[in-house]
């Protein structure tokens, strides 16, 4: 280090508060907009490539924005209207391959999906720990999830109730956890995955009761004779599935016009897929087919109008930043006018003063840099995570 860096380290150190306001201000000027810049574009890019991995949606009409948005993220519940009688249908005309969805519950907070072994496949999901769910009543767990709430496979995870009043319908399911997901960093990570059956029973839609033959209650019981017993409503509705009950489980109702909150679809080619279209277009019928590559762009063309000012106010106060930092710099050679003043008397140039303050700022631009740089670099690494709570916290 030759004799002018010297001096200036020595001053810096000596200053240092002054030397450390200069640091940060500098450093969060750097920072706020090259990180905010860094940040949507990631959050584009991870939004874009899930919705463009995911060829078509069908749905109810209404909201084109909250279907798309639970198909991909299982939160924001779309409009009723669409039922299982649909994948029978898109099945049959050979056009795609249907994979329903039904995500109405959760479970200690995480989102129950509902859906058929197809959706694992599809998203290129594979366990880490146990295997899919088999039969009634398992479930698998995104690896956010399991990690959370400190699960394994043989652990049991109860759903949350959605009316504690209702003592007739919905009653919470204690699932049994049959496996772990890979963690791929995508709302995956985030949900509960069921049988679609199973989320029907959490519904209510289905139910075990027990063996009538074996109780004993009267208050259960409204009558017994030879051949035929009559139980009342008080008979026990089973809140988990096992080996022993999972026979007397059954559903009330034809199971194709059972509720779906969306349905994913693979088309064959391109040409099944517009042939697909034409069948949701017009006002006869009541679903709607959307493409959730293009609502997501739709979406970022409103969203980037409203960023413009954001941006906007970002460079204006860099801009304030930078003019207040040019003034205190100002100040401070005007502060310092005698200081220079000696050194001139001692024998230093007036080359060698002004070379003595480049040295100055040019440290603390560079640990601001270095700062700015490993704070960028830390708020990327967690991006992903963050990105995924936004998306959880989604209602």
């Amino acid at each position: 280090m030759n004799g002018p860096l010297i001096l200036v380290w020595h001053y810096l150190r000596h200053h240092r508060y002054k030397t450390t306001i200069l640091v940060l201000s500098i450093m969060l000027t750097l920072y706020l907009p090259v990180t905010i810049y860094m940040l949507v574009s990631d959050y584009q890019s991870r939004l874009t490539a899930r919705a463009e991995a995911t060829p078509i949606i069908v749905g109810p009409k209404g909201n084109r924005f909250d279907l798309v948005f639970h198909a991909l993220y299982f939160r924001v519940k779309p409009p009723s209207g669409l039922t299982m009688d649909e994948v029978a249908t898109i099945r049959s005309s050979g056009l795609a391959q249907p994979i329903p969805l039904h995500g109405m519950f959760t479970a200690r907070g995480s989102s129950i999906v509902g859906t058929s072994i197809e959706y694992f496949e599809f998203r290129n999901l594979s366990v880490t720990q146990g295997d899919f769910f088999t039969i009634l009543g398992d479930c698998v767990l995104g690896a956010n999830v399991a990690r959370k709430l400190k699960l394994t496979p043989g652990d049991y995870l109860m759903s949350d109730p959605t009316n504690v009043f209702d003592i007739s319908g919905e009653y919470p399911l204690n699932m049994r956890v049959c496996g772990i997901l890979e963690k791929n960093d995508t709302a995956d990570d985030e949900a509960v995955f069921v049988d679609i059956k199973t989320s029907w029973i959490i519904q209510g839609l289905g139910h075990g009761h027990q063996d009538v033959t074996q109780v004993t209650d009267e208050g259960v019981l409204l009558k017994k004779e030879k051949g035929n017993v009559v139980a009342s409503a008080a008979l026990m509705h089973y809140m988990e599935i096992t080996p022993d009950n999972i026979n007397t489980f059954h559903f009330h109702g034809q199971l194709d016009q059972f509720p779906l909150t969306g349905l994913i679809c693979v088309p064959n080619d391109q040409k099944s897929a517009i042939l697909l279209a034409g069948r949701y277009q017009g006002s006869q019928t009541s679903l709607q087919l959307l493409e959730p590559a293009k609502v997501v762009r739709e979406l970022f063309s409103l969203i980037f109008k409203i960023k413009r000012f954001f941006d906007a106010n970002v460079w204006l106060i860099s801009i304030s930043t930078t003019l207040l930092l040019v003034l205190v710099v100002l100040l401070s050679q005007r502060l310092r006018q005698r200081e220079m003043t000696t050194m001139f008397y001692l024998g230093c140039s007036r080359g060698i003063i002004w070379k003595l303050q480049a040295c100055e700022l040019g440290i603390i631009f560079i640990f601001s840099l270095i700062l700015a740089g490993i704070l960028t670099y830390t708020t990327m690494l967690y991006a992903p995570y963050w990105i995924n709570i936004l998306f959880a916290n989604m209602n």
